[in-house]
């Protein structure tokens, strides 16, 4: 399975940003799609996951301002980001899982920078 990630950019406080990840490769292996993020100088972190059945998951610091979504005719899954803040920067990345929570393949990230 490949990831590729895209969307990126510098946004200002409160402003929105989509990112975007393709997969290809063996997708009817996936079970969910997700999207971690680690800033500077911390561990990576979980950011949300949309399951095959469409059930979302989102970590709290997220929730109400981020939105999961996958378009499973293009093989794409998008991050809405929205209200974002300084502390949401960080390299996002876009994750695979063949099984339940097991996220084995990792696209190769994108930037996201939020100027306060």
């Amino acid at each position: 399975v490949q990831l590729q990630a895209s969307g990126g950019g510098l946004v200002q406080a409160g402003g929105s940003l989509r990112l975007s990840c393709a997969a290809s490769g063996s997708i009817a292996s996936i079970k969910d799609m997700g999207w971690y993020r680690q800033a500077p100088g911390k561990q990576r972190e979980f950011v949300a996951r949309i399951t095959g059945g469409g059930t979302t998951n989102y970590a709290d610091s997220v929730k109400g301002r981020f939105t999961i979504a996958g378009d499973n005719a293009k093989n794409v899954v998008y991050l809405q980001m929205n209200s974002v803040k300084p502390e949401d920067t960080a390299v996002y990345y876009c994750a695979a899982a063949p099984a339940t929570w097991m996220f084995n393949y990792w696209g190769q990230g994108t930037q996201v920078t939020v100027s306060s």
